[in-house]
């Protein structure tokens, strides 16, 4: 192909980019199950976050529990199936994308096979092979499978393991649900003096746990990603508060 520009996916949402010629090697596949893993904990992390704002907003306005109830479960479901139905739009986009840049590579093979051989062992020899060495591993290569070894090498692309987006959007809906429930319950289950200050601190403790797991998944620093989750979740559940008090004043 003209371009190396692997089809670009999203952290979580899009396949492990592969290095080197083994993209099916465990190292890749741990990646790519870490950035599953990661995904999943951001999807919960946005659960969280939306579904607390809207539940305490409602609380500052209303002490009714069916008017909570009702509010925090229409917004479990709108964020679970918004953020499925966006899963699986950006997922099926990625895999339209690698399916396209298979069929070039594989049309290419076909009309350019020569070319094809030389742009492997030039991709080969950039990754730190000697050009002799390279040669030889592109040959072995194309002999076994040069549509693979292609689609790994200069596409990122493992031919076996395309992104699934019904996967992707199942996971986004159960990992943004799972989220949600906490502020939900710990809104509904209190009595009407104790609700606010309960999800407060359920939300800002599973924050915190959120933040801890994302960082460490990422090889991030926790303090500052804890720090980071926790005080937009506050502030998020501080603005709605506000809003929602200030609309049940104006309007009571």
């Amino acid at each position: 192909m003209t371009g190396n520009e692997a089809p670009q996916g999203t952290p979580g949402r899009a396949h492990a980019e592969a290095h080197g010629t083994g993209g099916g090697a465990p190292g890749a596949e741990l990646s790519t199950r870490l950035n599953w893993l990661r995904a999943g904990v951001l999807g919960a992390n946005d659960g969280i976050i939306s579904t607390a704002g809207l539940v305490v907003g409602v609380a500052g306005s209303t002490t009714s529990r069916a008017a909570i109830l009702a509010a925090g479960v229409a917004g479990l479901l709108a964020g679970s199936l918004s953020m499925a139905a966006g899963e699986y739009v950006s997922v099926s986009s990625q895999r339209d994308s690698e399916r396209a840049a298979l069929a070039m590579e594989r049309r290419e093979l076909a009309e350019e096979p020569e070319a094809e051989l030389q742009e492997l062992t030039d991709l080969l020899a950039a990754r730190g092979l000697s050009r002799d060495v390279a040669r030889e591993a592109a040959e072995q290569l194309t002999e076994r499978d040069a549509l693979r070894a292609h689609a790994r090498v200069e596409l990122g692309i493992d031919p076996d393991a395309l992104a699934n987006p019904w996967h992707a959007a199942l996971a986004s809906l159960v990992a943004f649900t799972v989220g949600a429930l906490l502020p939900l319950l710990a809104i509904t289950l209190p009595g009407a003096s104790a609700r606010v200050p309960v999800t407060v601190v359920s939300v800002l403790a599973a924050l915190t746990l959120c933040g801890t797991v994302s960082a460490r998944l990422g090889g991030a620093p926790v303090p500052r990603a804890v720090l980071r989750n926790v005080t937009g979740g506050a502030l998020a559940m501080a603005v709605t508060y506000a809003v929602g008090t200030w609309l049940g004043t104006a309007t009571g």
